[in-house]
């Protein structure tokens, strides 16, 4: 599969980018994967996407310690770092994200998603955010303050799934501030040992049609 690597810096971090074209993906690209037998079921999109994921995780990890290597995938499809390793991949359109830290006590969590259409933000709204976070939202266009918060509540999941050890949704947040860089999210009820109003600042930035929302924190 053709790619190409880049990185960015982003709220302290440095962010690996990998640019993939889902096209010329072929079935003996996935060979490289340790785990590449639980993606034979998968479509090529998936596969595409998963690939470009770990690919950019790998490069975030040899940038951190020297070794290339690549995630593994857990029981709840979540990536498996290595020990003494904590991270995050994230996908939109033709890139992945990964991003890195030898913290191991750090909550990291990133995302990117595509800006939703006004109908699309309309429809699903209600699912994400309520009443009351859409007020706290309204300084913003009402289709990327959505996608915003569907963005920051995702990495807000993907930060705490490692302690909270199980599902749980867009209502176990709220919005509860937004600037141009940062969003603040509170918990409604208690996550393992998140104790409920627990907040979480998480840093945000809007690049063309995509929102890039990123919890990094000790």
């Amino acid at each position: 599969m053709n790619v190409q690597h880049h990185t960015f810096p982003f709220a302290g971090c440095l962010i690996h980018q990998v640019d993939f074209d889902p096209a010329t993906l072929h079935q003996d690209d996935l060979l490289w994967l340790p785990h590449h037998a639980q993606l034979h079921q998968a479509g090529r999109k998936r596969q595409a996407e998963h690939l470009a994921g770990r690919i950019a995780a790998a490069h975030a990890i040899k940038a951190l310690t020297g070794r290339a290597t690549v995630p593994d995938i857990g029981p709840q499809r979540e990536p498996c770092w290595p020990d003494g390793i904590r991270g995050s991949i994230s996908h939109c359109g033709q890139q992945a994200l990964a991003v890195v830290t030898e913290n191991e006590k750090a909550l990291i969590g990133i995302d990117a998603e595509s800006v939703l259409n006004e109908p699309e933000a309309k429809e699903i709204w209600q699912s994400v955010i309520k009443e009351s976070e859409r007020q706290c939202l309204a300084s913003l266009p009402f289709a990327l303050s959505v996608t915003l918060a569907f963005s920051a509540k995702e990495s807000l999941y993907k930060a705490l799934h490692r302690r909270v050890n199980r599902l749980f949704g867009f209502a176990s947040a709220e919005v509860m501030a937004v600037t141009p860089h940062t969003l603040t999210l509170a918990l409604t009820a208690p996550l393992a040992d998140f104790a409920k109003d627990t907040v979480f600042t998480l840093h945000w930035q809007q690049e063309g049609n995509r929102v890039l929302t990123l919890l990094c924190a000790a």
